[in-house]
């Protein structure tokens, strides 16, 4: 079981144990969440984490999401939390996130259905 806080601080380069920011940490996770529930992700009554007991499977548990999911909210958060100092950066984690998000909604949108001809015989 993974916990969504304590992978996003390790990913900003925070440890677990190092609680101060953990507050705008959450505040920049549940922003995200909300963004990810107005792109169809997730449960469809939205989702928001309180503490490290809030676990990745408790948002989604298609493991095929999990990882684009973890790589959006890092993403995501980054540019919140700690922003990049050059825009040819900035731009960059901007296209990415714009794929992962085209990426996930591909995936939870349900296919067109099939229209079968009617043929006059």
């Amino acid at each position: 079981m993974d916990s969504i806080l304590t992978a996003v601080k390790q990913m900003l380069g925070l440890p677990e144990e190092y609680i101060p920011f953990d507050e705008t940490v959450m505040m920049h996770i549940n922003s995200t969440f909300l963004e990810l529930h107005q792109l169809g992700v997730g449960p469809k009554d939205g989702f928001q984490i309180v503490g490290k007991e809030d676990l990745w499977e408790d948002f989604v548990i298609d493991p095929l999401l999990i990882g684009y999911l973890k790589t959006y909210m890092f993403m995501k958060v980054k540019l919140i939390f700690d922003p990049p100092t050059t825009s040819f950066l900035l731009d960059a984690i901007d296209r990415q996130i714009n794929q992962i998000q085209w990426r996930m909604t591909a995936h939870v949108e349900p296919p067109l259905p099939v229209v079968e001809e009617v043929t006059d015989e």
